[in-house]
């Protein structure tokens, strides 16, 4: 087995979201999302540190408040990736070190996805492997909605190409072979991967899917994708709020 270098787990928390301004901070029972995001991440033992990376002093004086370790990034990204690059160099990670960019409208992640997605740079072969993301089955009803995003992999479990079309497309419609994976936004890198893939321009396939993974194909960059069983309840919008507080609840039952 090769041994797990130096991980980072960084929580980008921009505060000027289009759908929903000021999302980090919206309470959920009792905590900012940003808290129970960091809280989840914490509880993967694999991590050297977990941060926040903002840009608001808003946020930043929450994550004091709470005790949030935080760090002030500059306003111009254009990317959470660019938030999460300035952050892993505030925080010193070295060019082996494992940078993990943790969605912050996540609170309802599973500390067990961190372990499955770092798990693959322990492995036989995690020496080369440079950079990996999740991935779940995903039901073919829901499949066709391009708010979900596919992956297909090659025979070694490296992504092939990601899109919001139906991939693969069952041209017999047998419902057989190879069946649609959704794609889940974790990703890991490493640091050295991270401070390649932020200096590309972004690539044709990107621009044209407006999805920022496959830069990261088109530049020839292995993307090793771990399949999970866990499921993501993001919160992209103000009413799924609702949905998260009533998951949580069945939860503490």
């Amino acid at each position: 087995m090769h041994t797990l270098p130096p991980c980072f787990g960084i929580i980008p928390a921009r505060y000027d979201s289009t759908r929903f301004p000021g999302k980090p901070l919206v309470d959920i029972l009792g905590k900012p999302m940003f808290v129970r995001v960091y809280e989840r991440a914490r509880a993967c033992p694999l991590f050297e540190q977990v941060a926040l990376a903002t840009d608001d002093a808003r946020i930043l004086d929450a994550a004091k408040a709470w005790k949030v370790p935080a760090l002030m990034t500059s306003r111009e990204h254009v990317s959470g990736t660019d938030r999460v690059l300035e952050a892993a160099r505030l925080l010193g990670a070295g060019p082996d070190a494992v940078v993990v960019n943790i969605q912050g409208d996540e609170p309802l992640l599973e500390p067990e996805m961190l372990g499955e997605l770092l798990a693959p740079f322990a492995g036989p072969q995690g020496a080369a492997v440079q950079a990996t993301t999740l991935a779940s089955p995903l039901d073919r009803a829901e499949a066709a909605s391009p708010d979900r995003v596919k992956v297909v992999l090659d025979a070694s479990g490296r992504a092939l190409y990601f899109s919001r079309a139906l991939i693969p497309f069952d041209r017999d419609g047998k419902g057989c072979g190879v069946g649609p994976l959704l794609h889940i936004g974790l990703y890991a890198l490493r640091m050295v991967t991270l401070e390649r893939f932020a200096a590309l321009p972004p690539g044709l396939l990107e621009q044209t899917e407006h999805l920022e993974q496959l830069r990261l194909l088109e530049n020839a960059i292995p993307l090793h994708v771990a399949i999970t069983r866990h499921c993501c309840h993001g919160v992209d919008r103000p009413e799924d709020v609702a949905h998260i507080v009533k998951i949580l609840l069945e939860q503490e039952k």
